[in-house]
C-alpha cells in the first residue's frame, strides 16, 4: 500500500483511480443516507465529496451499501465447492463471510480447514475462518478428523483465521471440562463464538464466563433478550433449515442494534439461486418493520466490529471499497457489486472466473465396513420405545414415547402412524458402528432417503420404511463416495453425488439446485411431508441440539448429554 500516494489522492492533489458519482451513500457509521461522490484508489475509499477520477462511474441515483457480510455460515452446507459458492453469493451483494469449516474439519481434520482457506484465495469473496472448536462435537460422535488444542493454536496463526468457532459443547464449557477450557484458552484474546440453544439463567452466566460471547441458536424472543442483556452478540439466523428472523427481530431496538448481526448458518443451493443470500434477509427484515439503516448495519458494520475487521463494513476514508449497489432500501435488488473497487457482479451474474481448486485429497472419504440387512435390525425388548420427532423448518427435535410395531421380535416401521426406522452408519474409519432408532415426522409411505451430510460428524444417515430400502439407499450413497439418494422398491429413483468429502458437489449451482429439486420431488412422491426433507435428515444426528438424536453409537438424550436405550 503506497500511503503517500493515497494521501495525495485524499487531499485532492491527484486524481483517484475511480470516482462513483450520483449515488446515495448509506453511511452505517452515522446512520444517514445522503448524496455524495466516493473516491476509490488502490482498492480503498480515500474520500467522499468533490473528487476527480480517471474513471467516473455514474450510479444513476441508486443506493451504495457497504459489501454485505455473513456473520456465521458453513459454506459446505450449500453443497457447493468454494469457488462456486462465491459465484452464487457475490451477485447478491456479499463480499465477505465468516465461515466455520466445521463440516470439512469433521471429515478431514486440519486439512479440511486449510482447504477452505486455499480454495478461497483470489476470489472476490473474502472468506474469514473461525477455527472449529468441537471436532468431534460431542463424546458420542465418530468423525473422520479431529482438532486438538495444539492444532487450534497452530491454525489460529494463519492469515484470515479470526478466532474460535461456535463452542457447541456447551455442557462442557459450563461444567468446566478441561479439554473444552483448553480450547477456549488457545484462542485467548480472539473472538469466540457460542452455541447455546435454550441455555438460560446461571448456566448462561457460566457459559459467558467460560469465554463464548455470541450465539446464533436463539429461537425464542425472551431467549434472545436474555442473551443480549448478558453481553452476547446475537446472530439472527435465517437459513434454509432454521427461520428465526421473525421470532427474534422484536428484540432489536435502536439502543441495542449494534449487538445484532445476520447469519445464514446453512443454505441450500436453490435458496441461493432463487431467493438470495443476505439481500434476502434484508428484504424480510425491512418487511418486518426493521429500520433499513439498522438492517444494513447488522449486515455490514456490526459484523466487522464483532470480529475486529478494520477497514471493513462501512463506506468511509480508509475502508476497503467493497460495495453493493441496490435499487432501493426496501427490495434491496442488487445491480452491481464491487470488490476493492473492481466490478465483480452485475445484474445477478458474476463477472469473475473461479478456476476449480485442487480437491483430489478430499475425494474417496468413504470407508464403510460390514453393512448388511441385519445392520438395520432393531430388537424389541418389550414395552414402549423412544422416538425422535422432527419439526418442519427447525433443527430442534422432540423425544416422544411410542408403542412400536413389531414383527418376529424386532421393531419395524409403521408408516400408517408416521413411525419410521432410521440408522446412522459410521463411514470414516470402517468401525462397523450402526445406530438404529425410530423417527416421526418424515411421513414416508414407502422407500428410503439417505445422506452423507449428517451434522456434525457427517456419517451416513438413512430413514425409510423397510430394511431392504434402507440398505439400498445406504449402498447408493457409498457407491457415489458421498451424496443424497432416494430409493423405492430397492431402486434408486433420484441421486445427488457429493464427491468432495461427501459434502460438496463439483457442479455449478444451477445443476446442484436442479438435482436437489428432483430429490425433493422424489421424496414427496413417496409421501414425505417435510418441505426440505434432506435438510431435516442432515440434522438427525446432531448430538448438541435438543432433545433426542441418533448417532452410530445409538440414541443421545441431549438434555442429559448421555446415551439412552431405544426401549424405555
Amino acid at each position: 500500500m503506497n500511503l503517500p500516494e493515497l494521501l495525495k489522492v485524499a487531499r485532492g492533489e491527484q486524481p483517484a483511480e475511480k470516482v462513483f458519482v450520483n449515488g446515495q451513500v448509506v453511511n452505517v457509521l452515522s446512520g444517514e443516507v445522503y448524496s455524495a461522490n466516493v473516491a476509490v484508489h488502490a482498492g480503498l475509499v480515500v474520500g467522499l465529496g468533490d473528487y476527480q477520477g480517471w474513471e467516473v462511474i455514474d450510479l444513476q441515483g441508486r443506493y451504495l451499501l457497504p459489501g454485505l457480510m455473513d456473520a456465521h455460515v458453513h459454506l459446505e452446507s450449500s453443497l457447493l465447492d468454494v469457488p462456486e459458492f462465491a459465484r452464487a453469493v457475490v451477485p447478491h451483494g456479499t463480499t465477505a463471510v465468516i465461515a466455520d469449516p466445521h463440516e470439512l474439519a469433521n471429515v478431514m481434520g486440519l486439512a479440511g480447514v486449510r482447504y477452505l482457506l486455499e480454495a478461497a484465495e483470489g476470489l472476490p469473496l473474502e472468506v474469514f475462518v473461525m477455527v472449529p472448536s468441537c471436532v468431534p462435537a460431542s463424546p458420542f460422535d465418530d468423525p473422520g478428523g479431529t482438532l486438538t488444542e495444539e492444532e487450534i493454536h497452530t491454525i489460529l496463526q494463519e492469515e484470515k483465521v479470526l478466532g474460535l468457532a461456535e463452542m457447541m459443547n456447551f455442557p462442557g464449557a459450563i461444567g468446566g471440562d478441561p479439554e473444552v477450557l483448553a480450547k477456549l484458552e488457545a484462542a485467548a484474546g480472539r473472538p469466540k463464538d457460542g452455541h447455546a440453544p435454550l441455555v438460560s439463567g446461571k448456566e448462561l452466566q457460566a457459559y459467558l464466563v467460560a469465554g463464548p460471547d455470541s450465539d446464533h441458536e436463539a429461537t425464542q424472543l425472551a431467549e434472545a433478550q436474555e442473551k443480549v442483556r448478558a453481553g452476547m452478540y446475537l446472530f439472527l439466523r435465517e437459513g434454509s433449515a432454521s427461520h428465526n428472523l421473525a421470532a427474534l427481530l422484536p428484540a432489536v431496538t435502536p439502543h441495542n442494534a449494534r449487538r445484532f448481526c445476520f447469519a445464514c448458518d446453512d443454505l441450500q443451493p436453490a435458496d441461493l439461486l432463487h431467493a438470495g443470500h443476505l439481500d434476502r434477509i434484508l428484504r424480510k427484515a425491512v418487511r418486518l418493520d426493521l429500520d433499513p439503516i439498522l438492517a444494513v448495519q447488522m449486515a455490514t458494520l456490526n459484523v466487522a466490529e464483532r470480529f475486529g475487521l478494520r477497514r471493513y463494513g462501512a463506506i468511509a476514508p480508509g475502508y476497503w471499497a467493497d460495495f453493493a449497489l441496490v435499487e432501493n432500501l426496501n427490495d434491496f435488488l442488487v445491480r452491481q457489486v464491487y470488490k476493492r473497487g473492481q466490478l465483480v457482479a452485475e445484474n445477478g451474474e458474476p463477472r469473475f472466473e473461479a478456476p476449480p481448486p485442487n480437491n483430489a485429497h478430499l475425494r474417496r472419504t468413504f470407508h464403510v465396513a460390514g453393512l448388511t440387512l441385519e445392520s438395520f435390525r432393531l430388537p424389541w425388548k418389550g414395552g414402549n420405545c423412544r422416538a425422535i420427532e422432527v419439526l418442519p423448518r427447525q433443527i430442534l427435535t422432540r423425544e416422544v414415547i411410542v408403542q412400536p410395531r413389531t414383527e418376529g421380535g424386532y421393531v419395524v416401521s409403521d408408516p400408517t402412524r408416521d413411525l419410521l426406522k432410521a440408522a446412522v452408519i459410521e463411514r470414516h474409519r470402517g468401525t462397523g458402528l450402526v445406530g438404529v432408532g425410530l423417527v416421526r415426522g418424515f411421513g414416508l409411505k414407502r422407500g428410503a432417503l439417505a445422506s452423507s451430510v449428517g451434522h456434525d460428524s457427517h456419517n451416513l444417515t438413512v430413514v425409510g420404511v423397510t430394511d431392504e430400502d434402507l440398505w439400498a439407499a445406504a449402498q447408493a450413497v457409498i457407491e457415489m463416495n458421498g451424496g443424497w439418494a432416494v430409493v423405492t422398491w430397492g431402486e434408486v429413483v433420484a441421486c445427488l453425488p457429493l464427491p468432495i468429502a461427501g459434502l460438496m458437489s463439483d457442479q455449478p449451482v444451477g445443476v446442484v439446485a436442479r438435482q436437489v429439486g428432483q430429490l425433493q420431488e422424489a421424496a414427496w412422491t413417496l409421501g414425505c411431508t417435510l418441505p426440505e426433507p434432506f435438510m431435516t435428515l442432515s440434522f438427525l444426528s446432531l448430538a448438541v441440539i435438543p432433545e433426542l438424536r441418533l448417532t452410530p453409537r445409538g440414541l443421545v438424550d441431549v438434555q442429559k448429554f448421555a446415551l439412552v436405550e431405544v426401549g424405555c
